[in-house]
């Protein structure tokens, strides 16, 4: 298990340049090749009405404001990416969550950005953390806003024994085995302690430095306390199951994940 490629998100938001500093890191930490995708979607018109200028005229200046936007987000990229040996630069005029589920066939590991109030991002090229962790079928990092580094020295993991926790635990290793410390914290009143040490002895078989928590509820919610641990052990990461279901198209997460992608202010890294 190792990250050889990772793929970054890139738009033309005022937190990009940030994220793609964090990807660029951690590509020079793991060895790992960086490409930078992005993709937009022209605002075509959607009726024809009364115009004096000829349709094919307003469709081509509406395409090329699409390639100067994707030209203005690759000028961001390769700035942003510094000094990292191997770049590489993806692109398409279309929609942004499919063209980037299309290319993290070429990734170990993704990265999105979780967009402040005050993003910018043009709406035909934002890619929703949601619909990426539901429709990329690879490990998602999510960035918070301005977020431009990731230590991952002290790494809590939210555990529970479902699909979706266990295969993030394994998409995780190649990180867990570079922390200091790592916390694997499961919230219940009363739970029995042997399977998050359970957890903890798998964790040691991959030469990662694990300890076992279990943590009473203190009556908020599951999300809260899991973040209140972090802030406790010092973490800069949580790594954690993706819950969700689709219906009529739309992505629908539990309370737990829903927190985690839209409030936490540091980084996740989760999987469904």
């Amino acid at each position: 298990m190792s990250i050889a490629s990772i793929m970054v998100a890139v738009d033309d938001g005022l937190h990009a340049a940030a994220r793609v500093r964090l990807a660029a890191a951690l590509a020079e930490r793991h060895g790992a090749r960086l490409i930078g995708a992005a993709a937009c979607l022209p605002d075509y018109p959607r009726g024809y009405g009364e115009t004096a200028v000829p349709m094919g005229m307003v469709i081509e200046a509406i395409r090329q404001t699409a390639l100067g936007r994707l030209a203005e987000a690759e000028q961001v990229f390769r700035e942003a990416a510094g000094a990292v040996g191997r770049i590489e630069w993806r692109s398409d005029v279309g929609v942004p969550l499919k063209f980037l589920a299309g290319q993290a066939r070429a990734a170990d590991l993704v990265v999105v950005g979780r967009p402040a109030d005050n993003e910018g991002v043009s709406p035909g090229m934002a890619v929703d953390v949601g619909d990426a962790l539901m429709g990329v079928g690879r490990p998602v990092l999510v960035v918070p806003a301005g977020i431009d580094g990731l230590a991952a020295k002290r790494v809590i993991i939210g555990w529970k024994n479902t699909p979706q926790t266990r295969r993030t635990l394994s998409d995780a290793m190649p990180l867990l085995r570079r922390a200091e410390a790592v916390r694997v914290v499961r919230i219940g009143r009363g739970e029995d302690r042997t399977e998050v040490e359970d957890v903890v002895r798998y964790l040691a078989l991959h030469d990662v430095a694990g300890s076992a928590h279990m943590a009473t509820p203190s009556g908020s919610s599951v999300a809260d306390d899991l973040r209140g641990e972090t802030r406790a052990f010092g973490a800069d990461l949580i790594v954690a199951g993706a819950y969700g279901y689709s219906r009529m198209r739309e992505w629908f997460f539990g309370g737990v994940t829903r927190t985690l992608i839209e409030e936490t202010p540091v980084c996740c890294l989760m999987s469904h």
